[in-house]
């Protein structure tokens, strides 16, 4: 049964005039009001009837990239190398495109609002970057925006993000977080350090939980017992990196290091080694995950895993423009490369 415009207006609690302006995006429409007209249409799955379907069918000149917070750089530099390769003048022939960065804040209902926005915009290209999150309701649902962009020949890259068998024509150049978070560990364990404390990131996020299982794994083979005290869990920011490391000294005064989630939270976890009176890595070895700019010019500078976020960027900006040939299976692996620095040495005597 065709769904029509004023099932969505009963589903959402407004009028058909209402569903059309916020699909139609021509006259002011309050936040939460459009947020719940474009979940009923998601919910029912509704898509414009007649010719306007071969209207969205075409595309535009607009690619967007959706990020969780473009204040951490993690997200920015992925989203700026996207824009350089989208909007310069090799991006199509006979003119540019027009870049709009979508920023989430780690909202799951922001994801899909945009997603259902860039899909009515008949978007050109649509890049997502970062981790997924792990709720198989949401996982589902983003699933299905996936397949309608691409089915509306919207071209879809996910960058740094796992591929999503929901939307098998979605290309995915997906970070080896667990690799790298094995090499980080490994190379701990290899300098003797037994006592490790890892701060990880949010629970519902698929890059916790592979570089959690990277760091658990390089522990298993070296026959190193894993104490789940010494595993905490919080965001990808300094605050979590401080509070988690003074808690961690709490239950374990023997900690000789501490593995972060990302180099922002390593960042706090230096502070409150220092402010506790311990040096780095005398005292405690600290390592990161990213190679954020800053990491190099740290003191002591951080050792992390590097991952070529500018790199992985730009490639998914030239899949998302037809400049560069997809991946074989439309999916590729981006691997991280360990960064020793002055943050890791070899554990004192207890």
């Amino acid at each position: 049964m065709t769904v029509t415009l004023a099932d969505v207006a009963a589903r959402a609690q407004v009028s058909p005039a209402t569903v059309s302006r916020v699909l139609n995006g021509n006259y002011p429409v309050a936040a939460a009001t459009r947020e719940r007209v474009l979940r009923a249409v998601d919910d029912l799955d509704y898509v414009l009837n007649g010719p306007a379907s071969s209207l969205a069918a075409a595309t535009s000149d607009l690619v967007g990239i959706l990020v969780n917070d473009i204040a951490d750089p993690f997200f920015g530099i992925m989203a700026s190398a996207v824009q350089s390769e989208i909007t310069g003048p090799g991006g199509r022939a006979g003119g540019e495109r027009m870049a709009v960065v979508c920023n989430t804040g780690g909202s799951p209902e922001r994801e899909l609002t945009y997603l259902t926005l860039l899909q009515r915009q008949r978007a050109a290209a649509v890049v997502v970057t970062g981790g997924a999150i792990e709720d198989a309701t949401h996982a589902a649902a983003i699933g299905r925006k996936l397949r309608r962009l691409c089915d509306a020949g919207s071209r879809v890259v996910l960058c740094g993000r796992p591929p999503t068998g929901a939307a098998p024509d979605a290309v995915a150049l997906t970070f080896d977080n667990r690799g790298g978070g094995r090499r980080l560990t490994d190379h701990l364990i290899g300098l003797g350090h037994r006592r490790i404390g890892y701060i990880a990131g949010p629970t519902e996020r698929t890059t916790t939980r592979h570089r959690l299982e990277g760091h658990q794994e390089a522990l298993a083979a070296a026959g190193v017992a894993n104490d789940p005290l010494l595993t905490l869990h919080g965001p990808y920011d300094r605050r979590s990196g401080y509070d988690a490391t003074l808690e961690l000294l709490r239950r374990e005064p023997r900690l000789t290091a501490v593995v972060a989630a990302n180099d922002t939270v390593a960042l706090g976890a230096c502070a409150a080694l220092r402010d506790r009176g311990l040096s780095i890595p005398g005292d405690v070895s600290v390592a990161g995950f990213d190679d954020l700019p800053f990491s190099i010019d740290a003191v002591p500078a951080l050792t992390t895993v590097r991952l070529p976020l500018y790199e992985a960027g730009a490639r998914a900006g030239r899949i998302a423009t037809g400049r560069e040939e997809e991946p074989p299976g439309g999916i590729a692996t981006v691997h991280g490369e360990l960064m020793v620095r002055g943050s890791t040495g070899a554990p004192r005597r207890h």
